[in-house]
């Protein structure tokens, strides 16, 4: 049995995730698909619309044999932590590739990339301090860097989102001296930030959630857009739970934890620097929801996802010490599995190259640990219907067979 690893969000899944689990199986020559996703927040700071168990399910109806969760302390993470903790699993659930969407779709790119900048290491990041003084965003100055150096070698355009995801897989796989095998695919029509509906059958997951949470619409909306079980799934959730998640339902729980924590002790919160809790303490005084807080503390050299990002680790807790320091994955997270998946793991069960994780009273890990506490807080998304279960998830939730 060969294995190709995907890493995901599935924030819905929808049918372009569909195409790219046919296109993962078909591009590999692998019989199983392995999704590493995130779990209760995801990598661009926000709450997933609905839990990593549904989302779980999700996948596993529409093609992928096994999910693994990305922890906490990679999933909610600039894009080359993200990849790095994503790789680690991958690898240590023996996957022969990893397959991405992409922007460029030709994988020859990605390689280029990666030994060009190897090779420009000393030159690119004096490059991206050049920008960073000039009041960039981080983002920003790496990809204006890397046009800079890039400019006569014809290479990857890592202005793209999906291609800066791609680029730091295949980095992480060299740096961590990864068996796996780098694989791309084109993505296919919607763009990743489109707001609206722009195909027959492919749309974003942006577009999709804001259908979903958009005043006077309707589930029925974004049934052309989604596989027949995500959406039977979507209505099962919103019945059982009331409600979809979004930042607006836990505003009352980050201004309170604003209000309660001086400078001092919101300045040992991860991915708070140069002075930004004053900031953000004095916009939780005046603003009346999250996005006029996001409003009021937004700046040129701050990007909204990384902003959020800092939201996030606030509402946790997580401090700079809990986050900071982690290169690779220490366990894998069962969340599910179908008879395929189930078999592979039962093969390979004692040449993993971590310890599977399918109860977490299992395991003490302290990565484990910060998963469950995002997983909590998660569950307190105000008018949350079954909250008590909700938030006991994590200890009663066997991983889901199909």
């Amino acid at each position: 049995m060969e294995a190709v690893g995907v890493v995901v969000e599935y924030n819905p899944f929808h049918n372009g995730h569909a195409f790219h689990l046919r296109a993962a199986k078909q591009t590999s020559g692998a019989n199983i698909v392995i999704a590493v996703m995130s779990g209760s927040f995801l990598q661009r700071g926000e709450p997933a619309f609905a839990s990593k168990w549904t989302r779980a399910e999700m996948a596993l109806r529409a093609g992928a044999d096994i999910v693994f969760e990305l922890p906490y302390q990679f999933a909610v993470q600039q894009a080359d932590t993200f990849a790095a903790g994503a790789v680690s699993i991958l690898e240590a659930a023996r996957c022969k590739s990893l397959c991405f969407g992409s922007e460029s779709g030709d994988i020859s790119q990605f390689h280029h990339a990666a030994m060009f900048f190897a090779r420009q290491e000393k030159e690119y990041q004096a490059s991206i301090r050049q920008f960073l003084v000039k009041g960039n965003s981080y983002p920003k100055a790496a990809s204006l860097a890397a046009q800079e150096l890039q400019k006569n070698a014809g290479t990857l355009d890592l202005s793209q989102p999906n291609n800066i995801l791609g680029y730091q897989y295949v980095n992480s796989i060299i740096k961590q001296n990864a068996s796996i095998k780098p694989l791309t695919i084109k993505r296919k029509n919607a763009d990743y930030h489109d707001q609206s509906f722009t195909s027959d059958d492919i749309a974003s997951a942006t577009s999709i959630r804001k259908a979903l949470f958009a005043d006077g619409g309707s589930i029925e909306d974004i049934a052309p857009f989604v596989p027949q079980s995500t959406f039977n799934l979507i209505l099962y959730y919103q019945k059982t739970y009331g409600t979809f998640h979004h930042w607006e339902l836990y505003w009352p729980l980050l201004q309170y934890r604003l209000l309660h924590l001086n400078a001092h002790e919101l300045s040992t919160i991860y991915e708070m620097e140069e002075g930004l809790e004053h900031r953000f303490l004095a916009a939780a005084l005046k603003a009346d929801s999250f996005h006029d807080f996001m409003t009021l503390i937004k700046t040129k050299r701050y990007t909204w996802t990384r902003l959020q990002r800092a939201c996030v680790h606030i509402l946790t807790n997580s401090s700079k010490e809990d986050m900071k320091g982690h290169e690779k994955a220490d366990y894998l997270r069962l969340l599910g599995m179908t008879a395929n998946g189930r078999s592979y793991l039962n093969k390979y069960k004692n040449d993993l190259g971590l310890p599977l994780v399918s109860r977490v009273s299992s395991n003490q890990s302290a990565g484990l640990a910060l998963d469950i506490k995002a997983s909590r807080v998660y569950g307190l998304a105000t008018g949350l219907i079954n909250k008590k279960a909700f938030i006991s998830q994590d200890f009663t939730q066997s991983p889901i067979i199909l």
